[in-house]
């Protein structure tokens, strides 16, 4: 039985348990240029620090050393240090051409953490290769004078997406697009992976996460929690919820809406709260948890964890208050649905 059967039966009797930032943990390090380079990029040509997917191949021991912490506060599933790791985003950084390499070692590592962790107690440990939205926008024109205009196209989305994917699946027990903030790059990415499904004839799960980007309750490319649901539904998706931009109190009634209509598990990971003047999460770790505890207690939630300013102290009190609440029942899609041709489809363990 693959890892993601095992979690989901664990998930038919609990509450799973995502882990919680890994840029935080990152910046706690304090790793300067040198740090970011190690001996193998000290003559690079652009500055690098910044650039946390590249720690996967200058400091290992360090990234995984951040996966073993959030197993050890109690995370049933770890996402990989690759938020960034494609062609598209490490242009940024002249390091388009390390991409796959970065990708596939982020995987590698998370790997090496959840085997130990679930050697070690017993329980089956989950990765979920990280796929971030890149910093390009398929739906939005960079250019205010310019509406037209876009600086790339779906193919070379869907292209780098692809090769993201294909570097992480050896590793990865699901596919996790998330920080949606347009929907169509999200696209791109459930096109990449469909399209590496066909390729190796492997089944790895899609988990879809978007992001509210203020208190209008639409995501930037303008869609409801309800509206993102219904585009991203025909994927079929393990899992689907937001992540990311609001802190817990915030989030709670669009977290709720995609709970109302989704047929499928519904996973949620805020920020701890909003950030500060000086950029940074003052949300402590009982405060954050009480909000997830509430939504699993109220039956909104299959999956919970943290985003931005969480810390393995957060994901410890989550586990402690919300893991062990009833999940949220999956339930077929409606009458409504049915007739409107979207389909419920079977949910298996």
């Amino acid at each position: 039985m693959s890892n993601a059967d095992q979690l989901a039966r664990i998930g038919q009797d609990r509450v799973l348990i995502l882990d919680g930032a890994m840029g935080t943990q990152i910046q706690d390090l304090k790793l300067d240029e040198n740090g970011y380079r190690a001996e193998r990029f000290a003559d690079w040509p652009v500055p690098i620090q910044g650039n946390n997917d590249i720690l996967n191949l200058t400091a290992p021991d360090a990234v995984r050393a951040i996966h073993a912490a959030y197993f050890a506060a109690g995370a049933d599933i770890i996402e990989t240090n690759t938020f960034s790791a494609t062609r598209i985003a490490q242009a940024d950084y002249r390091m388009e051409e390390l991409a796959a390499e970065i990708a596939r070692d982020g995987a590698r590592l998370a790997r090496e953490a959840a085997d130990a962790a679930a050697e070690a107690t017993g329980i089956a440990k989950g990765v979920a290769g990280a796929i971030g939205p890149t910093n390009k926008t398929l739906s939005i024109s960079p250019d205010v004078n310019d509406p037209g205009y876009r600086d790339t196209n779906f193919g070379k989305v869907r292209d780098a997406y692809l090769e993201q994917a294909r570097a992480m699946q050896p590793f990865v027990d699901f596919f996790l697009v998330e920080t949606i903030f347009d929907t169509l790059n999200a696209k791109a990415a459930i096109k990449a992976v469909l399209d590496l499904r066909d390729e190796t004839g492997q089944d790895v799960p899609i988990m879809i996460s978007g992001t509210i980007t203020d208190r209008s309750g639409r995501t930037l490319s303008g869609q409801t929690a309800e509206a993102f649901w219904y585009s991203v539904r025909h994927a079929k998706p393990w899992a689907i919820g937001l992540n990311c931009a609001l802190g817990a109190a915030d989030m709670r009634q669009y977290i709720a809406e995609i709970s109302r209509v989704a047929d499928t598990r519904v996973l949620a990971y805020p920020n701890a709260g909003l950030p500060n003047d000086m950029g940074e999460y003052d949300e402590q770790p009982h405060e954050t948890a009480s909000h997830l505890s509430d939504w699993a207690q109220s039956g909104l939630v299959n999956i919970v964890g943290g985003c931005c300013g969480t810390t393995p102290a957060h994901i410890a009190e989550i586990a402690r208050q919300a893991r062990d609440a009833a999940p949220r029942q999956v339930r077929a899609a409606s009458a409504s649905m049915r007739l409107s041709g979207l389909e419920p489809f079977e949910l298996s363990a």
